[in-house]
């Protein structure tokens, strides 16, 4: 829908757009109003997808290599990893 605007913004502006919606997510999650949520999501999923395009990456194809055979760290369906922070 906009690749012409996104290839002329680039990779470091489109970043930037990214991470500003990441934050209103945040003042959404944080009011926990359902229509500023829905919306928020949307808008830092489509973010994040104009950022896998620009860089060449295949979001569907890298989102299936690594998480469709089940967890990454413990690969099981359903993680059975301790809750603990990322190493």
């Amino acid at each position: 829908m906009f690749g012409h605007k996104d290839q002329q913004r680039g990779i470091d502006g489109t970043f930037m757009w990214f991470m500003e919606e990441v934050g209103e997510l945040a003042g959404a999650l944080r009011a926990r109003n359902q229509a500023e949520l829905e919306g928020e999501f949307a808008d830092v999923l489509a973010w994040l997808v104009t950022l896998a395009n620009l860089t060449g990456i295949d979001l569907e194809a890298a989102i299936a290599r690594k998480y469709c055979l089940g967890c990454p760290r413990c690969e099981q369906q359903i993680c059975e990893c301790k809750l603990t922070a990322k190493p």
